[in-house]
């Protein structure tokens, strides 16, 4: 079982960043994969960026590579989401997932946090 807090969301101005941390419980953390994904109002949750249980492979969404970075530290069961040059479309609300497979698809991940609001002004 893994229990899943986000935090680091909030207002930010087109171009700016944001870093989001996401803890987990549980001292398995370090043998799942993580992802992040995101669902902004009216539409469906979307695949962000994962990364494998070792930190050492990495996927991105094409709508944020370049912009986004994933990393993961095992030692504080912690994992993140560098935003940078953020843009209004970015606004949503953001999910870490822990799950078996870095993959872009939310059925392979397990457990899910409650997320967290990131909204980005023009």
């Amino acid at each position: 079982q893994v229990q899943l807090v986000e935090s680091g969301g909030g207002l930010v101005q087109a171009g700016g960043s944001l870093r989001l941390s996401c803890a987990a419980s549980g001292r398995t953390f370090s043998s799942y994969a993580m992802g992040w994904f995101r669902q902004a109002p009216g539409k469906e949750r979307e695949f962000v960026a994962a990364i494998s249980w070792s930190g050492s492979k990495t996927y991105y969404a094409d709508s944020v590579k370049g912009r986004f970075t994933i990393s993961r530290d095992n030692a504080k069961n912690t994992v993140y989401l560098q935003m940078n040059s953020l843009k209004p479309e970015d606004t949503a609300v953001y999910y870490c997932a822990a799950g078996t497979w870095a993959g872009p698809r939310d059925t392979e991940y397990d457990y899910w946090g409650q997320g967290t609001q990131v909204t980005v002004s023009s």
